[in-house]
């Protein structure tokens, strides 16, 4: 019997604490168990909500680039401070730090995967 891959641009896959892995339709948010990966083609800035910050308060982030380039900026902690970032590029990933907000612009278009827990995620628009 042939078997059929998961497209990982067009599905989520979760991870569960009991070892369980099953794909399923990809969300973002909500009140999801487990750690979600999702694999994404990016060519802008709305590919990747660039105009907002974004925070996991559950877990930390892994933002891994597969191909392309992109530019991740941490919010500065206190008003005097500068946005701090990183180019992550093909073959390079960042971790960002559990509840830290974050943003990314994209370079040139990229291939991402990303591996957090998404309960409780937040979007806030950049100002």
């Amino acid at each position: 019997m042939q078997i059929t891959p998961i497209d990982l641009f067009a599905r989520g896959v979760r991870m569960l604490a009991d070892g369980h892995v099953f794909d399923e339709e990809r969300r973002m948010t909500g009140d999801i168990e487990g750690w979600t990966v999702a694999t994404f083609h990016v060519e802008s800035e709305a590919d990747v909500h660039g105009d907002h910050w974004e925070r996991h308060p559950a877990s930390s982030e892994l933002v891994t680039v597969l191909s392309g380039s992109i530019r991740l900026y941490l919010r500065p902690e206190t008003p005097q401070q500068d946005e701090d970032w990183v180019c992550v590029q093909p073959g390079t990933a960042y971790v960002v730090p559990r509840g830290r907000w974050h943003r990314i612009e994209v370079a040139e278009p990229a291939d991402l995967v990303t591996i957090s827990l998404r309960r409780d995620s937040e979007l806030t628009p950049r100002r």
